[in-house]
């Protein structure tokens, strides 16, 4: 480590910072970034200014193709009208459609599991409003809703837990994914059939909290069904005793939701370069993904890593660094519907699988088609240094998984050590996945994410309507883009590449 550039690293980003700027930006001017939405587009556009701003290179937007279609929410109202009159808290799921005005009907409790469940229900639900699931007793919490890592919570990392021999089990997911694929469009046929007004579904988490995703379907051409609605769960349980004490239970909904297009788009990741030096032609990455959830404001998932990986390149870019090697930047779209945007961007950069094309996998997303042969790697895949991610909320960087590369991690406790007196310390074997650092790591490139203070990620903000601004961490944002950009500008200064390890292969 130059500890010298790590000092000047660590006064821009603490005394000129503009993490905060960039984080409140994308959150409180665009807003949530659903992955094709008119606030997607946005904010690429706001990305690609700001790096053009800076001073960076090659900024540009890459498509993936045939995401599917865009989609808008802009409000919900949902009152119980009788017996009584109360608020109840809900919203739609994504790529569902709106009301088009108010619309009132009965509640009625159902359950459709299966296409044999249709079969009771047929000619009983015109102008009802479905409510789908069970009831679910309330479970107060037992932990405290914000977490930072003690020693012994750091500790406890470094235990890794040997593997289960390794099947594929791809044939179970590709049935999985049919079965139920093939079930959302007959039901939302069912629906429409049946002249149901809408349908709601219990929040999966407690304490006034609508955790909501997607639903329905976004390709072209398909049933979207009718409006699909997550409600709080202490307002849907109250529906639902109602419901089991025969009460009759009219609901007056009113959602502005609609499909931005009708045909099957491409969505964008955003990339910008500093470029290098004697090493030009080799690449370190780091990245985030831009899109989010379509409630709250999509400001820890993800415009947090967003943020962050921004104001680390506008570090390097305001110091003055020249790095050996490239550093290039990437936020992604598409990752919350199975990482879209950063697998595409590998699979045509670096390395892929040949895929089926046999015309009854063509359904099927490319993560699931079945391969044909090896891994076919690209004249850039020999280039690529290392990949650096954040994605799990705005907590402080504590140290990094090394994703079982142990030849990266007396690397990687080196280059901790400028930022040991801020916490971040520990160095951890053991695999950390769900996000976009897993596609450089399952084509054997090195990709690494941070071990992160988890605040209230996984408590009250991830996929929820909670995820605001409210719940980031300022000093933390600021720590995090210092390291993350100390982190690049040691890896486009080493004499080698990062080191590699073996690709398994399914």
């Amino acid at each position: 480590m130059d500890l010298n550039v790590v000092s000047r690293i660590r006064q821009e980003a603490f005394y000129n910072s503009q993490v905060m700027q960039t984080f409140t930006h994308l959150t409180e001017e665009i807003g949530p970034r659903l992955t094709n939405s008119p606030n997607m587009q946005k904010a690429n556009d706001y990305a690609k200014s700001k790096f053009n701003e800076w001073g960076l290179s090659n900024v540009k937007d890459v498509p993936f193709e045939d995401f599917g279609r865009g989609w808008d929410f802009r409000s919900a109202h949902v009152e119980m009208i009788a017996p009584r009159a109360f608020p109840l808290h809900a919203l739609p799921k994504a790529w569902t459609p709106g009301t088009n005005g108010p619309i009132e009907g009965e509640a009625m409790a159902v359950t459709l599991k299966s296409a044999e469940d249709f079969k009771k229900y047929q000619g009983k639900l015109k102008g009802k409003i479905l409510f789908l699931s069970e009831l679910r007793a309330y479970k107060p919490g037992t932990e405290p809703d914000q977490r930072r890592y003690d020693d012994a919570g750091l500790a406890a990392l470094q235990s890794f837990a040997v593997p289960k021999t390794m099947t594929s089990d791809r044939a179970k997911r590709i049935k999985d994914f049919r079965d139920r694929e093939k079930f959302t469009r007959e039901l939302n046929k069912f629906l429409v059939d049946e002249g149901v007004l809408a349908t709601v579904s219990i929040s999966g988490w407690d304490n006034g909290i609508i955790r909501v995703g997607g639903a329905g379907s976004r390709r072209a051409g398909e049933s979207v069904g009718v409006p699909d609605l997550a409600m709080i769960a202490e307002h849907y349980n109250q529906v639902m005793r109602m419901l089991d004490h025969k009460d009759v239970v009219r609901i007056r909904a009113d959602i502005e939701a609609r499909f931005t297009s009708d045909s099957n788009d491409p969505g964008y990741n955003t990339l910008a370069e500093l470029p290098g030096t004697s090493k030009a032609d080799e690449i370190v990455m780091l990245g985030a993904h831009m899109d989010s959830w379509h409630t709250g404001t999509g400001a820890n998932d993800n415009a947090a890593g967003t943020a962050v990986m921004m104001e680390a390149m506008r570090i390097l870019k305001s110091i003055g660094v020249k790095p050996k090697r490239t550093i290039r930047v990437a936020l992604w779209g598409g990752e919350e519907q199975g990482l879209i945007g950063s697998a595409d961007y590998v699979s045509k950069t670096f390395a892929s699988y040949p895929l089926s094309t046999k015309p009854e996998d063509a359904d099927l997303p490319k993560s699931l088609r079945p391969r044909t042969g090896a891994m076919q790697r690209k004249p850039a895949y020999d280039k690529f240094s290392v990949y650096f991610n954040m994605d799990n909320g705005s907590g402080k960087f504590r140290g990094i998984y090394a994703q079982e590369n142990l030849a990266a991690m007396p690397i990687f406790q080196e280059w901790l050590k400028p930022f040991n007196d801020l916490g971040a310390t520990t160095v951890v074997s053991r695999n950390t996945g769900s996000t976009d650092h897993i596609s450089f790591d399952r084509v054997g490139l090195p990709g690494f994410q941070f071990v992160q203070d988890g605040l209230d990620y996984f408590t009250n903000v991830h996929h929820s309507h909670l995820d605001t601004v409210d719940h980031a961490s300022e000093e933390d944002l600021k720590h995090n883009a210092a390291m993350v950009a100390a982190f690049v500008y040691a890896a486009a200064m080493r004499d080698e590449r990062m080191p590699r390890k073996a690709v398994i292969e399914e």
